[in-house]
C-alpha cells in the first residue's frame, strides 16, 4: 500500500473549533493526495482529491465507506454489543463507537428502534446495526448465531467481572442508564457480571461501563490486528 502524502497526526476531535474552520497546519486527518493516485480500488478518487478528515485509523486513510465495511466485516472480532432502548437511551451512541473500536462483529437494538447517533461519531456507519422489538427476538438471534448472552449489571448475584472468564463467541448485553437491564433480559442471559466500583455512586455510566466489558473480553480474545 502506498505511503499517504501530508499526514497530520493531530487527533480527530470530537467537535470542531467555534468558528467551523481549522487553520491548515492543524486540520485533523490527511489533505489531498500528492503525487502519482493509487491504483488501488478501496480509495475514494473524492477523498484523494479533497482530503480525508473522517475520524478513522491512519491505515483506512482515503478508502471508501464501502470498502472500510468491508474489512471491519473480514476482521471482525466474534463477539457483539446489545443495548436496550425502552426509554431512548442517550447512551446509546457511545456504545457504538466503543463497540466499533473494539471491532465488534454486530451490534444490537433492542426496544425502540430510533437512538441518538451523535454519540456514536459516525461510526455506526461502519458497522452491521441490528434491530430488535423484544428480547426474545434478540434470544433467537444469539442461539441461531452460536452466541452466548452475558448480561453486565450491577444486579443482585452477579459476579465480579475482573474474575469472569467471557466465552469468545458472545452477547454482551447492557441495559438502559437507570433501570439497568429488564428481568426478561436478565432471564435470557446465561451469565451475569458486574463491574466492581469502589466509590460511592450506585452506578457507572452505561456507556463506561460497557466500554470496559468489551475490553476485558479483548484481553482474553481478541486477535492482534484486529
Amino acid at each position: 500500500m502506498p505511503v499517504m502524502a501530508n499526514r497530520n497526526t493531530t487527533p480527530d476531535p470530537a467537535q470542531p473549533p467555534p468558528s467551523g474552520t481549522w487553520p491548515e497546519d492543524r486540520a485533523p486527518g490527511v489533505g489531498p493526495w500528492i503525487g502519482p493516485w493509487p491504483d488501488d480500488p478501496r480509495f475514494d478518487q473524492r477523498l484523494l482529491a479533497d482530503g480525508d478528515r473522517r475520524n478513522v485509523q491512519d491505515r483506512y486513510r482515503y478508502w471508501s465507506l464501502e470498502a472500510i465495511q468491508a474489512d471491519l466485516t473480514q476482521r471482525a472480532q466474534p463477539f457483539h454489543v446489545a443495548i436496550e432502548n425502552w426509554e431512548h437511551d442517550f447512551n446509546i451512541g457511545a456504545i457504538v463507537r466503543s463497540a466499533n473500536a473494539f471491532g465488534a462483529a454486530g451490534v444490537h437494538i433492542v426496544g425502540r428502534r430510533r437512538w441518538n447517533r451523535r454519540g456514536a461519531m459516525v461510526t455506526d456507519r461502519y458497522l452491521t446495526v441490528h434491530h430488535h422489538p423484544t428480547v426474545a427476538d434478540l434470544v433467537s438471534y444469539a442461539a441461531a448465531a452460536g452466541l452466548v448472552i452475558v448480561g453486565i449489571d450491577n444486579l443482585a448475584g452477579a459476579e465480579p467481572l475482573e474474575r469472569a472468564k467471557l466465552p469468545r463467541a458472545c452477547l454482551l448485553l447492557f441495559g438502559q442508564e437507570g433501570p439497568g437491564l429488564s428481568g426478561q433480559a436478565v432471564g435470557a442471559a446465561s451469565y451475569l457480571y458486574e463491574i466492581t466500583q469502589y466509590g460511592s455512586t450506585r452506578s457507572l455510566n452505561a456507556g463506561a461501563a460497557a466500554a470496559i466489558a468489551m475490553y476485558h473480553w479483548a484481553l482474553q480474545h481478541a486477535r492482534p490486528g484486529g
